[in-house]
């Protein structure tokens, strides 16, 4: 199915059959990806008395509890609420869920001991160009970011000039397959949060950072039209489901 958008003042065709999903899943276990220091995350049946809330265990229904955090467990949305006094809701600051969008591919930079993504390793990214929304796929670019176990690993992260650029380039919404922008061990610096969410001066509640995304080899770099989705939680970060759509070239676009 090809669908024809209006988006700022510009027309384009979109197809709406080829959904290209850069979510990571939340899976019972080990094997889900995991940061931050805690346990793996947990699906297991309801267990009242002598009842079992599981088809397999003569329940009539499957009902199942589902225990994780979504800043360590999955791809996740978050506001500025993360990181201020106030737990501004990402249920209420993000009331639009369609943007023009750039994928762009990053091989980090080495300093000292880290791995960073730069100012102008951006710049180089994305030129003039103006997007609502920037994401940013790190080399290597290997299948086990889907079960990566982070913790005491000193991840890839963006220098805080990175996000300055970013905020000053107006990017609303930046999505990384990192679990975070900052750096793992920053003395609670979030150098970069603050940045992008412009913290010191007048707060940007209206962006947000998505993190542990994964975008497959097979994307190419490029534009597209991102449809943001996360689940109606009141709280400053919820799974969500970055689904891209790819825009189709002019001679294509159909009704």
């Amino acid at each position: 199915m090809i669908a024809e958008i209006k988006y700022n003042s510009r027309k384009y065709s979109i197809d709406l059959t080829n959904p290209i999903d850069i979510s990571i899943p939340l899976r019972d276990g080990k094997d889900n990806v995991n940061a931050w220091y805690i346990d793996p995350p947990k699906i297991f049946p309801v267990a009242s008395d002598d009842w079992v809330g599981s088809v397999k265990e003569g329940a009539d229904v499957n009902f199942n509890n589902i225990h994780f955090n979504p800043h360590s467990h999955c791809t996740h949305t978050e506001t500025a609420g993360h990181i201020t006094e106030t737990v501004h809701s990402i249920n209420k600051h993000l009331n639009q869920f369609f943007f023009l969008a750039e994928v762009v591919t990053i091989p980090p930079e080495n300093i000292g001991e880290d791995f960073v993504i730069t100012k102008r390793q951006l710049q180089f990214s994305l030129g003039n160009k103006k997007r609502d929304a920037i994401i940013i796929r790190t080399l290597p670019n290997l299948s086990d970011k889907k079960n990566m176990q982070y913790s005491n690993t000193n991840p890839t992260y963006l220098l805080e000039e990175a996000a300055i650029y970013l905020k000053e380039k107006g990017i609303k919404h930046l999505l990384v397959d990192l679990p975070s922008v900052d750096k793992e061990k920053d003395e609670g610096k979030l150098l970069s949060h603050n940045a992008f969410w412009n913290t010191a001066e007048k707060l940007r509640l209206d962006a947000t950072i998505t993190e542990f995304i994964y975008v497959p080899n097979s994307v190419k770099d490029g534009t597209y039209f991102l449809n943001l989705m996360v689940a109606a939680i009141e709280n400053d970060a919820s799974p969500s489901k970055p689904v891209l759509y790819q825009i189709l070239p002019k001679n294509e676009e159909k009704l």
